[in-house]
């Protein structure tokens, strides 16, 4: 006898049969109660994501590479002993010439995936013009592999084959594993993003020497200052990495600022290095 049938015979003997019904279903719903407050970890709804298409991609990305990048020149600077008038000559060459690089590449990159895109969403359509039987069949086979039974799969390739334009989409996304071409997004437009992107964050680092120079001459000051800003820029950027992916704060800047740490501690090595070990003086 279960535990419910054995708490329900011994309630029958001094209760009325709705007494006894009603005694079970009060049993039932604290046993689910309890079962849910075990489970309420398990079904905390997951930290929402910031969904901003390829222009939040190229802002992070670009800023990131930006004032790693820009800081790990001023590092490798420093440690060389050059001047700011060198810092700010060189930091800024490097700054405009790889955000010129790199909003073309961006450009580039984005205009050939849409463009494969585009052909390969061409190529599938006649495809299923052509020889719609065997491409049908070629799904439903894909969706067997992914769980479902037969008669599921060919119900849901027979609704698809009355929109064209749907099963193309579909075959390129679960067969081919290639997204449709987003008409929407602009490839000249992200790459004037990663550009202004790069030279706004990567400009962080180099602020320092540009306000410390009317006050002071120590070289060691002004560093340090970049270092301040290339801390809290990447912090920021961490955070803002975190709240579109919804990761947490602390450890997405973290992590961020540990990636410009040790790419700024390598290129203060090298520099340090080749002025004294391999004897490169003025």
């Amino acid at each position: 006898m279960s535990f419910y049938e054995e708490k329900s015979s011994s309630a029958s003997k001094y209760s009325t049969p709705m007494e006894t019904q009603n005694s079970t279903i009060l049993l039932l719903d604290s046993h689910d109660e309890e079962a849910q407050d075990k489970n309420t970890t398990r079904n905390e709804k997951p930290k929402e994501t910031y969904v901003g298409g390829e222009s939040i991609k190229s802002i992070v990305y670009a800023g990131l590479d930006a004032i790693v990048t820009c800081f790990s020149l001023i590092t490798s600077i420093s440690a060389g002993h050059l001047s700011s008038i060198d810092v700010l000559v060189l930091g800024f060459a490097n700054l405009v010439a790889d955000g010129i690089s790199m909003g073309f590449g961006d450009y580039v990159s984005t205009k050939t995936e849409n463009d494969m895109a585009a052909n390969e969403r061409n190529l599938t359509f006649w495809e299923v013009n052509n020889h719609r039987g065997s491409q049908e069949l070629e799904l439903v086979r894909r969706y067997q592999a992914l769980g479902m039974d037969l008669d599921d799969a060919t119900t849901v390739v027979k609704v698809l084959s009355k929109y064209k334009d749907i099963l193309v989409d579909e075959k390129m996304t679960n067969q081919k594993g290639i997204l449709p071409a987003d008409q929407a997004e602009k490839p000249w437009k992200n790459g004037l993003i990663t550009l202004v992107a790069f030279l706004v964050f990567g400009s962080a680092p180099l602020l320092s020497f540009i306000i410390l120079i009317p006050f002071t001459q120590n070289e060691n000051i002004k560093f340090t200052g970049a270092c301040v800003l290339s801390v809290v820029a990447l912090a920021l950027l961490g955070i803002a990495k975190a709240k579109i992916a919804g990761q947490n704060y602390t450890l997405s800047a973290a992590t961020t600022i540990l990636n410009g740490a040790v790419a700024a501690a390598s290129a203060y090595l090298i520099g340090w290095g080749l002025r004294h070990v391999a004897g490169l003086h003025d």
